[in-house]
Order: C-alpha cells, then structure tokens, then sequence
C-alpha cells in the first residue's frame, strides 16, 4: 500500500467535497452570494487563476509535443503522453472554470454561433476549444490502449488517431501560440487602467515566452510528483536538457521585458521606490531571472533539489505574473475594490484537487507513464489473510483495499462538505437576504406647479431648478419622498390630493392606522424599514403598563396554548381607534397583529391601487398615472414630470425669486 499516496489522495477528496458544497451554493444562490466580485469589479481570482495561469502551466503539452514529433527528439517521448494529459486536464480546469466565473455559464458554447471576428477575447474562445479537441484526440490512443478495448471499432480508432498524430500536433502548436499570445491581448485595450510596468505593446509576446518557460518547467515538476507518488524513476539526464532549455527562454523573457522598459523610457519607474517597483522586482527575479541563472549551471540543473527548486520558483512567479497583470496592477477606480472571497479560493483548488484525482486515476489504470519503477530497498509487506491467526488488538484494518480504500475517501468527502457547509455565508445557504434599512422622513420642500400646454395635467418640479423651469410656474409646498435617500425621490403635492379628494375627510383614505394618542400617523412611524416587516408591538412596554406577567392573561387567554403572536389578542380589540375607518387600506383578516411590511411596498399598494383605480374611472385625464416615471424622479435625471389635473390651491407665483440657481 501507497501511504503517501494514501494520504495525498484523502486531502484531494477532502477539497473535493468542499468544492461539491461550494458549486450548489455557486449555482443555486448565484455569484453575489459566493464570491466578492460586483458590477463593478466583474473578473477577479477565477480569471486570473483558472484561467490566465491555468492556460499557462497547460503549455508543457504543446511544447513537448513539439520537440518530439516536429523537432525529432524522441529521447524526450517518454514526457508526451504525461504532458499531453496534463495540458488536456488543465484546459478542462479552465473551461470548468469559466462555467463557474460566467454569470450565465449555459451559454459559454455562444462563440460558435455568434462570431465576433474583430475581438480577441472571440479567438481564445475558439482556440481554446479547438485545441481542447485536439488534445482530446492526441490523449485518445492512450485511452484506447486499455484491455477492455481491444476489439473492433475502438482498434480501428486507435490506429487512425496514431496515424493523425503528426497533423493533431501540428495544430495544436498552432493554436496554442494563437490563445497563449492573445491572453496577453486581451489588455492591450487597457493602457491607462494597467500599471507601466506591466503594459507594454508587446505583452502579447511576453506572454507566449513565458508560457513556453512554465510549460518546460511543468514538465519536470510533473516529473517529480511521478517519482514521488508512484515510484518513477526519475531521467535526470533529460530533465536536466528540460532545464537548460526552460533557462534559455526564461533568459529572453526576462530580457525582453527589461528592454522594452528602455526603449520606451519607463525603466526608472521600477527605481522609485513604489510598491509596484518592489513587486516588478520580486515577480521578475522569482518568474525569471533567479530560476534561469540557476538552471544555467549544470550542477544545479544536474541534481533533484536544484532543479525541484527551479521548477517551483518558476511557476510560482510566472502564476504571480499573471495575477498581477490580472488583478494586482490593474487599477481600480474607488468603490471598485475587491478581495476573493474563500469560496472563489476553495472552487480553485477543488477543481485543481478534481483535475490531480483524474490525473492519478488515469496514471494508476492507463499506460501513460513509460518510467520502470524503482527497486524498492525493502521488500512490500505481505497482505493479510484470512487464514492469518485474528489479533483482537490489532489497529490495521482487515478489510482488503478495494472496499477501505473508498470508503476513507467518502469519509474525507463527507467531512469536507461539512465543513463547507458551517463556514458559508447564509446568503449562500438560504438565499439573498434583505438588509435592514432604515427609512428617512418625508420632508417638506418647496415646489413649483406648471401646468401643461399641450396634455391635461401639471408638471412639477424643486423650487431650487426654477431657471429651468417653463414660464408660469406656480409655487407649493410638496412633500419630498425618499425613504433610501437614492435619489429617485417622488415629489408628492400633498395639499393638491387633500382639495381634489375631500379636504379632511379624506385623509382616513389614506392614513389607515394610527399610533396610541396619535391622529393621521405618517407611513414611515410604522412602516420604519425599507424592505423588511418591522415589529411596531412592544412587548415590554405593554407589560409595563398593565401590570407585569400578570397581565399576560389580557392578551393571552386561553392558558393552554402556546403564548405566541398568533394565539394573542388583536390589537383592535383593545386600541379600539387604532385602525381607521373608511380607509383605503384594509386590516388584515383576525385583526392588527402588531407587524407593518416594508416601506417600499407599503408606499407601492397604497398609490398603485390608488391610481389604477383613477385611471380606469377618468382615463383620459389620468393616463400619466399609468407610468412609474409619473411619480419617480432623479435628481440628476429630467427636472419635470408629468402630474394629473388637481385643483390645486396654489400661491401667486413671486416676481422676484432670491434663492441662488439650481444646485
């Protein structure tokens, strides 16, 4: 039994049911409830990770599938097949991905059918298709190779694919220098949100050359995790050619950054001492300069450790490029901040985890490696038997391996969906929830009245805008409505409804409920948040007055049922006045139970219905009622709006207005 394998594979299945809770919450609850990214930051880890630096360490398949089949170096064909499938898993990691960054993801197959012929971000889609297929036809003979499927049609399939080797390949390079390179397009649209010392017109390129680098470099990390989980014997004669080579071109990388800062005159901006300047540094001599001049000597490219330490530093920095590129030096105007949230870092590496399960299942059942294993120094210990004699006190499991060994992963999987499920947000769990909003007064403003030429009805506006306002404008107390203080406020010609609807009479139509002492209660006393019921019965204050627990009989009164809200006394039945009569409003069946809905809604029932009500009876006068731009309003936005017909009692308009103009 492989214990470090073993173990390895139980981490992986424990970030695998992480990811399982995370993807339900990801798609049930959307991307506002798992992430940190909003309307205004819309890309951030995913991007950067899944994609930019999962296109990049996927290059070792195209770049390996080059040297052997086009440049003849067959010394290195024991590295294709484990490079190819490691490429091949790598694009399924960033199309897997994408699905989960994509805010409507069913439609990620749309570039096949809606072309965009002039957009780059258009040709990395279909490349990154294309040559996932073609990836997927060069890893299919190894599939194909298995035992069950030795017999007709798959044979036959086999040997076609083999014989297409040289043109798959030929394509693949292709389109991996076309999608690798236009990856770093992708931002030459952006000269004034991406730092100096990043953009540059050439970025396109400084992206293919580091991708080959991290590609080589791949390779002989994906070497190391064979010889460390499997028992490969590790060819240090052809990682070390890897190695020099992965030198040569981190060398011209870094060279051709360095010098396109001179020609252009930026190079001393990596000299005055900002943090982009440190972090310039740290990512070029962590990406290129430190691993390339490391590789170059051959006792360092010549020993495990050395070239273990180069390969990691090389696709630590070459990830960290991108990161930067993407997110770090990218400026963000204020408000656009962002921070990745853990379940955008647990989706990452899960699907990182799921791609290194696949990897070792295919590795474990399929001719993918051709190392010879090394001799073990100890000889394998025997399983047990059953005829082996029964030790009550033994602390190995007796069951074979092909029932223990799944049953520990599901345990792993089980307990990491368990812990993902304790640590999400409750938005993730239950949904978007409201956020408690306070609602502000209505205030008093003054207004002015004009009274349309051309259509029934007035238009009305803030005193404060009277240089825009037409001649003849009345002036008018109005009430200003804005319960979120947004700016869509609504102008409301309080006294205008009072004449046109019944002077005092008709305030009950509206004012439907009043607080204990109170006459005409504004909406917003009860109604007090802008979304949510708020809780008008106070429960301590009642128990005050009437006489502490003792009273609990007053509202209470069947002792045999639960004391709840629903069990308790209406309040109407003792706040006799508490609801209006004549209103327009209706008390709910059983009575007033002490809960007053959100604003927002409130505020909608009660003018809607009103004006649906005005506008069946008088259509031709009340038809701006019908339109929500009717009543709603910005302040940055059209100064007027459209009013129906009041009898207005509006005041002689002044010669002389002193106020300043509009702000």
């Amino acid at each position: 039994m492989n214990t470090r394998l073993t173990v390895l594979k139980t981490v992986l299945w424990t970030i695998v049911g992480v990811l399982a809770v995370v993807t339900l919450a990801r798609f049930f609850r959307g991307l506002g409830s798992t992430t940190g990214l909003t309307d205004l930051a819309p890309w951030g880890f995913w991007i950067a990770f899944d994609v930019m630096a999962g296109v990049a360490l996927a290059a070792g398949g195209f770049v390996v599938a080059a040297m052997v089949h086009i440049f003849g170096r067959q010394a290195y064909r024991p590295f294709a097949r484990p490079a190819i499938l490691t490429a091949f898993l790598g694009y399924v990691a960033v199309v897997v991905g994408l699905l989960y960054d994509l805010g409507l993801p069913w439609h990620i197959w749309h570039p096949m059918i809606f072309p965009q012929v002039g957009s780059v971000l258009f040709e990395v889609a279909m490349c990154v298709m294309l040559y996932l297929t073609v990836l997927a036809l060069e890893f299919g003979p190894v599939v194909l190779e298995h035992p069950l499927l030795q017999q007709s049609p798959f044979v036959e399939i086999a040997a076609i694919l083999k014989w297409l080797t040289i043109p798959l390949v030929i394509a693949g390079i292709v389109l991996s220098t076309l999608h690798q390179s236009s990856l770093g397009s992708l931002f030459l649209i952006a000269p004034y949100r991406l730092h100096a010392l990043w953009y540059t017109p050439i970025i396109w390129v400084l992206f293919f050359v580091s991708a080959i680098g991290l590609g080589l470099m791949t390779v002989v990390a994906e070497s190391f995790f064979s010889a460390a989980f499997f028992g490969h014997r590790l060819r240090m004669d052809l990682l070390s050619g890897l190695g020099r080579a992965a030198s040569g071109v981190l060398f011209l990388y870094a060279g051709l950054r360095l010098a396109d800062l001179t020609l252009r005159g930026l190079l001393g901006s990596a000299f005055d001492g900002s943090w982009q300047a440190y972090l310039f540094w740290f990512e070029l001599l962590m990406s290129a300069l430190v691993p390339a001049t490391l590789l170059a000597v051959e006792r360092v490219r010549s020993s495990a450790a050395g070239l273990a330490c180069c390969s990691l530093l090389t696709i630590l920095g070459v990830a960290g490029y991108r990161f930067d590129v993407c997110i770090v030096a990218f400026a963000r105007p204020e408000g656009m901040s962002y921070f990745p949230t853990w379940p955008e870092l647990a989706v990452s590496l899960g699907v990182v985890s799921a791609m290194v399960l696949v990897f070792i299942f295919f590795i474990e059942n399929f001719r993918v490696c051709e190392h010879e294993p090394e001799e073990s120094e100890q000889p394998a210990a025997r399983p047990l038997s059953p005829l082996d004699p029964y030790d009550p006190g033994t602390m190995i499991c007796l069951l074979p391996d092909s029932i223990r060994a799944p049953r520990r992963y599901s345990l792993a999987f089980v307990v990491g969906a368990s812990l993902a499920i304790t640590m999400l947000p409750d938005d993730a769990l239950w949904g978007a929830q409201a956020k408690g909003q306070q609602v502000s007064p209505v205030r008093a403003v003054d207004g002015l009245i004009t009274k349309r030429a051309d259509a029934p009805g007035h238009e009305l506006a803030l005193a404060t805008h009277r240089p825009l306002v037409k001649p003849g404008a009345e002036t008018a107390p109005l009430l200003m409505i804005d319960g979120n203080r947004d700016g869509r406020l609504v102008l409301f010609p309080h006294k205008s409804h009072i004449s046109r609807l019944g002077e005092q009479r008709s305030c009950a139509r509206c004012h439907h409920q009043n607080m204990p002492f109170d006459r005409n209660t504004v909406c917003w006393q009860c109604h007090r948040d802008m979304y949510s019921t708020s809780d008008i019965f106070s429960h301590a204050s009642h128990l005050e007055k009437l006489g502490g627990n003792a009273s609990c009989l007053r509202c209470h009164k069947n002792s045999r049922e639960a004391r709840t809200r629903k069990t308790a006394t209406a309040c109407r039945e003792c706040h006799k006045d508490m609801v209006v009569e004549g209103s327009f409003v209706k008390p709910p069946e059983g009575g007033v139970a002490g809960l007053a809905c959100g604003y927002l809604d409130a505020m909608h029932k009660l003018c809607i219905e009103c004006h649906e009500r005005s506008v069946q009876e008088k259509p031709n006068e009340y038809t701006a009622l019908a339109r929500c731009a009717t009543c709603h309003r910005g302040l940055g936005g059209p100064v007027l709006r459209q009013m129906p017909p009041y009898a207005t009692d509006l005041q002689p308009k002044p010669e002389h207005d002193a106020r300043p103009p509009g702000r």
